[in-house]
């Protein structure tokens, strides 16, 4: 007898054989892998979606396990990339997805070609700048995209429909000023809430692909899990006024890597080159290793200098992590002292 891996799934009548299908033939592109993108990946790849495309620019740390379900404490060692750690993870769940991991940034000028294949965009990202763009390429390719957020407690989730329902800018059409919402460094976030709005943002995916969009939420979804509350405010339709929906205007898209980014929860920066390029890492530890304590592995280097408490990790791409600081002239400084300009 041959067990069925999807026969509960299948039996599931808005899903049923033909449904099942669509999830297998669907390609899927998930945009950060840290404690939403790896709730949802876990999920959509055991529903059997046929290829996920895991982007993530950073590592695995300690403070990653309370939350991001993916990973372990084998994965601290090296460190390893999250979408690289995650890959080996979601392969040995179902052997009969593909998994394409991409260790890199998204930015305006990468995000087209990064979403050009895909039937759904799942955001896992953390800025709500990676979010606008992601909402700014969705639009102007007519691609669905899943949106979330947590912290502490609480959470969110929208479905886009690109022409069909209201955008991420339609809704919120003015970023809030620095420092007026809380983060997770400030607020802290727990694990049950990471799940149940990844766990909100699979099954909208999978109405997307299996073709019932008429069960969609259709609106912003807001949970609160230590209250245990649960409500749907409805968005209505596309504002006609909007600059991204609307006026069709994507000044995010299109423009080279951010030269700087804060990460959200870390006393840290993330650095680009001007113009990005690949990095030589052994070259580079050959380098720096008479400056301070190298550590090399075929995905990352790390470096902490002699002479500075600020230690780097360093990608194949260019980019580097600057720790122990969010002072954007700091880490470009360190940048330029240790790898160049």
């Amino acid at each position: 007898m041959v067990t069925d891996r999807y026969a509960r799934q299948r039996r599931f009548g808005p899903i049923g054989s033909v449904g099942q299908a669509r999830i297998g033939a669907a390609r899927v592109t998930l945009i950060g892998c840290g404690a939403l993108g790896s709730g949802a990946a876990n999920l959509l790849v055991r529903a059997g979606v046929g290829h996920l495309t895991v982007i993530d620019r950073d590592y695995v740390e300690l403070s990653n396990l309370q939350r991001q379900v993916l990973f372990d404490e084998t994965h601290l060692d090296g460190p390893m990339p999250k979408a690289v750690a995650a890959a080996d993870v979601l392969r040995r769940i179902n052997g009969n997805v593909t998994i394409e991991p991409l260790v890199t940034d998204v930015h305006g000028g990468n995000v087209e070609a990064l979403i050009a294949e895909a039937d759904v965009v799942v955001d896992g990202s953390d800025s709500i700048e990676t979010r606008h763009i992601i909402n700014e390429a969705a639009v102007k390719r007519g691609v669905p995209w899943v949106y979330g957020g947590v912290v502490g407690s609480t959470g969110m989730s929208m479905t886009v429909r690109p022409g069909a329902t209201p955008c991420l800018r339609c809704v919120f059409p003015h970023p809030p000023a620095p420092g007026a919402l809380p983060t997770c460094e400030t607020a802290g976030v727990i694990g049950p809430a990471v799940e149940t709005v990844a766990a909100i943002q699979a099954v909208e995916t999978i109405k997307l692909l299996t073709g019932n969009e008429a069960s969609l939420h259709g609106g912003l979804v807001n949970v609160d899990l230590w209250a245990v509350s649960m409500e749907t405010v409805p968005v209505g339709r596309p504002r006609p006024g909007c600059p991204t929906c609307g006026r069709r205007a994507f000044p995010l898209l299109g423009g080279s890597s951010r030269r700087s980014v804060t990460l959200c929860g870390r006393d840290a920066m993330q650095v680009s080159a001007e113009f990005a390029s690949a990095v030589d890492l052994p070259a580079l530890a050959s380098r720096l290793d008479p400056l301070g304590e190298v550590h090399l592995t075929p995905f990352l280097l790390r470096f902490a200098p002699s002479e500075s408490p600020r230690p780097l990790t360093v990608f194949p791409d260019g980019r580097a992590i600057v720790h122990a600081t969010t002072d954007a002239a700091v880490a470009r400084a360190d940048y330029a002292r240790w790898i160049g300009h």
